[in-house]
């Protein structure tokens, strides 16, 4: 009776111990996107990113990707390389960034802007080279500076290393603008280069 009692036990805890063995469907991680997200980490012991990323623009926009699809050849006319400050809710011009003080264009490095021809700028003409590019914000213009004191961190004017200086009028847009821009468009006489924050948009036309 007891032997009879321990079979009847043991089959059923056989077939429950074969079932919860079978084998569980493979899941397959989904594929990576093919996009830049910046993904949060616990501790970077190289280098942390930085809340005003460096960015590059060029002219003609999109360059390298021209020059590797060989849809041009040659040198490209400018480059400007700059890092980008957020509005954040704050007032920039004449509340954080106040008129008649001199602005780096950006945040961190001095932005510098390099020229691969000789381009004429309201009837001047400036050397191919490449400089540090600042300007001086006031309500309606911008003085805007190209200055030869390259590779330096922030901006400590040194007018002595000035190379000339532009005044452009500014324009206001209808919707602010979150991540300071500097890009370059096409005109009919050659190209701008484009500043635009907040509400502010400014362009120093170039002819080459």
């Amino acid at each position: 009776m007891i032997s009879l009692r321990i079979r009847i036990w043991f089959i059923p805890a056989v077939l429950s111990l074969a079932c919860n063995n079978e084998a569980e469907p493979v899941v397959q991680n989904p594929p990576k996107r093919d996009t830049n997200i910046i993904i949060n980490e616990l501790a970077n012991p190289y280098a942390p990113v930085d809340k005003s990323p460096m960015d590059m623009s060029y002219f003609p926009p999109e360059y390298p990707v021209l020059k590797m699809s060989n849809k041009t050849t040659g040198l490209p006319v400018a480059r400007i390389i700059y890092s980008r400050p957020v509005k954040s809710g704050r007032k920039i011009f004449g509340n954080l960034l106040k008129y008649g003080q001199p602005w780096r264009l950006g945040a961190n490095e001095a932005s510098e802007i390099e020229l691969f021809r000789d381009v004429t700028i309201q009837n001047r003409k400036v050397a191919a080279g490449r400089y540090i590019i600042y300007c001086i914000p006031e309500e309606n213009n911008w003085t805007i500076i190209l200055n030869s004191h390259l590779f330096s961190w922030g901006l400590t004017p040194d007018a002595s290393k000035d190379v000339d200086r532009f005044i452009i009028p500014v324009e206001k847009t209808n919707a602010p603008i979150e991540y300071f821009t500097m890009t370059f468009e096409k005109t009919p006489q050659g190209a701008a280069l484009i500043m635009a924050w907040d509400d502010i948009v400014a362009k120093l036309p170039f002819q080459f």
